[in-house]
């Protein structure tokens, strides 16, 4: 009798797993319908429902990782994905969801691993740019460079290809080369307000500062935000474009909003020296030592001023009594003085 109990219960159980396996079936196929019409927060509950029934059902674990997708329930999407992989390690839905998702969440070795296994399998779509700007993103511009040149093959009208070469020279302290690929990326999109400031930022550090300037203004007027860097390149620009007046203005408008600002205290007065104002260079130096008595530099500064007005007396105790507080301060007057200064 036991026998026959126990072949009963081995029936029963596989009547019972034939059953959930229907089950699983009937809701993957309700979920194909769902999802067939848009209808994708349905479709993935009975997907999952599906694959709870069902643990070995690929097709639906593989329509899971779709639906979560598209419900932005990521985490769900990447493990449905691994375990279709786990018995298709080639299936090319699982591959390109896992590598979409690592890439979105910069997971940049993981988009890299999955997208090379794309390419050897010639699977999936824009894999050369997702591996590309992976490798961009960990600093290995020797392989971005490989990937996103393929990928500018495939797509010659993506603006951020260009762009991102840019950035990658720009990084390497290559200016001209960024200023090539900047005007690339801008032919392609020239909305983008951010990309020509940098190229403005690329030929000022090239330095090529004539060429910069309408840049700078290209960028303001697509509405990139003004600030007190902004202003303090662009014036830099134009002083160093031969328009020092129109630089120094700039300048001065900031000097209003942020008034004990030495940085820009110095630089200013700097700009007047080399241009030859040195009663605006001495005022603005002087600025810095009412905030900073012990500022030996603008004081030995103020003195250089003085020279070049041609009162050296004056001028030389006022560079003595700065180098008695910083003699470091003596090679700066060695150096002047063999600059003929």
């Amino acid at each position: 009798m036991k026998t026959f109990a126990i072949l009963s219960l081995a029936l029963l159980a596989g009547f019972y797993a034939e059953a959930q396996s229907d089950s699983a079936k009937s809701l993957f196929q309700r979920g194909q319908a769902e999802f067939a019409a848009g209808r994708f927060k349905p479709a993935f509950e009975l997907y999952r429902k599906a694959t709870s029934l069902d643990t070995s059902y690929i097709d639906a674990y593989r329509a899971l990782g779709q639906s979560a997708m598209e419900v932005r329930q990521f985490e769900i999407a990447r493990q449905s994905f691994r375990k279709v992989l786990q018995s298709a390690p080639s299936d090319p839905v699982a591959l390109e969801g896992l590598g979409n998702i690592a890439f979105s969440f910069r997971r940049w070795d993981e988009a890299i691993s999955y997208g090379q296994k794309m390419l050897d399998l010639k699977l999936g779509r824009r894999v050369n740019y997702i591996i590309g700007k992976s490798y961009y993103e960990k600093e290995n511009f020797g392989a971005a460079f490989r990937f996103l040149d393929a990928a500018y093959k495939e797509e010659p009208q993506n603006a951020e290809i260009p762009f991102l070469f840019a950035r990658s020279f720009v990084e390497m302290s290559n200016y001209k080369m960024a200023v090539k690929y900047y005007l690339e990326a801008i032919a392609l999109d020239s909305t983008k307000a951010p990309w020509i400031y940098e190229l403005a930022m690329a030929y000022s550090a090239m330095p090529d500062d004539k060429s910069a300037i309408p840049y700078y203004e290209r960028a303001i007027a697509k509405g990139y935000k003004v600030d007190n860097a902004v202003l303090e390149n662009m014036s830099s620009a134009y002083i160093g474009a031969g328009m020092p007046e129109k630089g120094l203005a700039m300048l001065e408008r900031m000097l209003e909003m942020r008034p004990a600002d030495l940085d820009l205290l110095y630089f200013m007065a700097d700009a007047y020296y080399r241009m030859g104002k040195y009663d605006q260079a001495i005022t603005h130096w002087d600025k810095i030592l009412a905030y900073d008595k012990q500022n030996a530099r603008s004081l030995y500064m103020i003195g250089m001023a003085f020279q070049k007005k041609g009162d050296m007396k004056k001028g030389q105790a006022i560079c003595d009594k700065a180098i008695e507080l910083d003699p470091s301060l003596q090679i700066m007057r060695r150096e002047k003085q063999g600059a003929g200064m």
